[in-house]
Formats: structure tokens, sequence, C-alpha cells
């Protein structure tokens, strides 16, 4: 049966629509758009999107179902989903449909949303913190709202990482498998990973120790890596001191290369600082320039704060900006031997043109 729900937004603009997914359940977080067309499954399994509400621009979502092959994590992430239409006939043998997984994992989703006025209104006003509930839960939402923190009031990192050092992780079905004969060893800190990037790094023959957010420059270097990566995740930087301080100790010891949240980190530890953006960038269309080769391609972008272009020391280079807005995709500096990107080369979903960038994140390992 069908159930009205509502979306509120915390500057009060409403939508209305129909519930799906769990039906006992308030959605509440940061409201995000993304301008994917496929890919819905591993963007409500990516880390990255813990603590938002996502909604998805492409008109209908579900048609091809749910494999637990294609699962970027233990699970959905994502506080809640908002579609304009959702799929509701047959999908593949050995599949589940949307409904039935946002159920499984107790999340709850709203379609016939006008997900394109919601889109121009998130541009305009920015992202914004908003709630999910049925007519009868008005109340106990609205209050919920009022007192629920910003994106930059939240440690998101402790729910996404793992909690103890994992050697090669196995990634499941459908991933790729740990190097028989690795020819490097990468310490990977675990703000939220995405098992495609670790997947890049086993194609390559990286072997990784996984390290949990709370990793001391102590428990990185007693591995001996070749380099230090540091993975996507979600939430501020700027509330990471722990792991700033980290790789600042690090720096000049190892190589360290980072992706997303990981480049934004490497942003403050080598003396630059960020700042949150109006809407981010989400989607797998976001044409990057890299200022290297001249070359622009289109990537796969998860990200609601950016590195500020000119608190950057003067020894730190440009290596890719956004062909749209200018802002600042990717840096390198050879006197500190850091190099990080904001976009996520291992896609997933999205364009797999940059994922040359793992095999440059290999050679600049020692």
């Amino acid at each position: 049966m069908e159930r009205k729900a509502i979306l509120k937004l915390k500057d009060g603009k409403e939508f209305t629509g129909t519930a799906f997914g769990a039906d006992a359940a308030q959605g509440i977080g940061e409201v995000v758009f993304n301008t994917g067309i496929p890919g819905y499954q591993e963007i409500l399994t990516d880390p990255s999107y813990a603590g938002q509400i996502v909604t998805l621009t492409s008109p209908m979502i579900g048609n091809y179902g749910i494999s637990s092959e294609d699962n970027e994590s233990s699970g959905i992430k994502a506080a809640a989903l908002v579609v304009k239409k959702l799929y509701r006939g047959p999908v593949m043998e050995g599949r589940i449909t949307l409904d039935e997984f946002l159920r499984r994992e107790g999340i709850i989703g709203i379609e016939d949303v006008d997900t394109r006025a919601l889109t121009l209104h998130l541009r305009n006003h920015g992202s914004q913190n908003a709630v999910i509930f049925f007519p009868e839960d008005r109340a106990e939402a609205e209050k919920k709202l009022a007192a629920f923190p910003e994106i930059t009031e939240r440690d998101l990192i402790d729910g996404v990482s793992v909690k103890k050092k994992v050697e090669n992780p196995d990634l499941g079905p459908g991933f790729s498998k740990p190097p028989m004969n690795a020819k490097k060893h990468f310490a990977v800190v675990d703000y939220g990973i995405k098992r495609s990037i670790i997947e890049n790094l086993y194609k390559r023959d990286i072997s990784v120790t996984l390290l949990p957010h709370t990793a001391a420059s102590e428990d990185v270097l007693a591995v001996n890596p070749d380099a230090l990566f540091l993975s996507n995740g979600p939430g501020d930087p700027a509330l990471l001191s722990d792991a700033v301080s980290m790789v600042r100790a690090l720096i000049g010891k190892l190589p360290i290369e980072g992706i997303c949240l990981g480049h934004q980190i490497i942003t403050i530890a080598i003396g630059g600082r960020t700042e949150k953006m109006k809407f981010g960038h989400h989607g797998s269309n976001h044409p990057v320039r890299d200022l290297l080769t001249g070359r622009t391609f289109v990537t796969a972008q998860n990200h609601g704060f950016m590195t500020v272009k000119e608190s950057l020391p003067e020894t730190t280079n440009l290596w890719f900006v956004n062909a749209n807005d200018g802002t600042v995709e990717g840096l390198y500096d050879e006197t500190l031997s850091v190099r990080s990107v904001q976009f996520h080369p291992e896609a997933a979903p999205g364009p797999e043109e940059a994922e040359s960038i793992f095999d440059i994140f290999m050679e600049k390992a020692r």
C-alpha cells in the first residue's frame, strides 16, 4: 500500500512523495544531489555518503536491481534516498529490487518527488539538512531536524572505518584478489574506503595494510610501507586534527598519496586549508583538466569540501583543476613527496578514464 511521505529541508522548503524501502524509519542528514545516471547501488554503499540524503537526478532509478557484487562497502551508508520514479518491475535472476534492498537495510526512500525542482533549490540555496517523515510524525521530525547538527559539526569517520589493522582485506565476490607476488606495499588509512580503490591497488600488484582512522605515525611506520595512502570518506576534513597530525609527522619519511577526503587531509597537513562548497560535486560526469598534459577527461566525484587554492604553499603545484568551476582537483609537491586527487579515479560508478592515476601513485612510491 502506498504511503505518503514528506521531505522537509532546514530552510522550510517541503517536497511530498511516496515512501518506499523501510516503512518505519525517518531519514535525516544533509541532502545532496548526484547527477549520475547508472550506479545507484555504488552510490548508496559509498561510505563517503554517510550522514547524507542522496537525491538522484536521473528520472528512473532501480531498473537493473541490486547485486551483492556491486556493493562498495558492507551495506548502505547513505541516510536516505530521493528519486523521481522508482522502477518496480522484475529484475534479473539473482538480483533483488532496490525497494527490497532499502527494506533489508532499514533505510527509507521517497519517490514521486520533483527532483528537478529540488536540485535547482539546492543549487540556489546550498546543500542543507533535511528529514524524510510520514505526515503523522511531523512534530517529532521537525523537532529532530531543528536540533540536528550540521555536517561541519559531525565526525562521521568512526562509523565507516575498520577498527583494527587488516592485511590484504578480502573484497568479496566480484572484486580482485590480493596479489600473490606484490611489487609494492601501501599502508592505507581507512576513513571510509571504497572497495574499488583497494581493487585498483591489487590490480597493480600492490599489497595493502588497511589501518583504522585512529592510526598514529608510529603505526604506519611499523608496517614498513612503500607509501602512505589516505582514503576517501565522509564529513569535514577540518575536524580530523589527529589525521592531519599523523600526516604531518610522516612528511619527508614516506611518499604520501590520497583520494577525496585523503586529498583534503593532505591539503591541511601541508599548510593549506579547506572550505565547504555551496552544493559540492556529486556525480559521474565532472570534467577535469590535467595541467601537466593539457588533457581533459570526465571523472566521478563525491565531495562537499574543497581545497582553497590560494592557501597552498609555494612549493605545491596544482595537478588537476575542474573544467567547470576551476576548483582544485589535484595537487603534488615534490619537495614534500605528496600527491593527491579530489576526484575518484576508481570510478564505481563512472567513467574509467582516470584509472591511470593509480599507476602514477605506484610509480611515486619508494
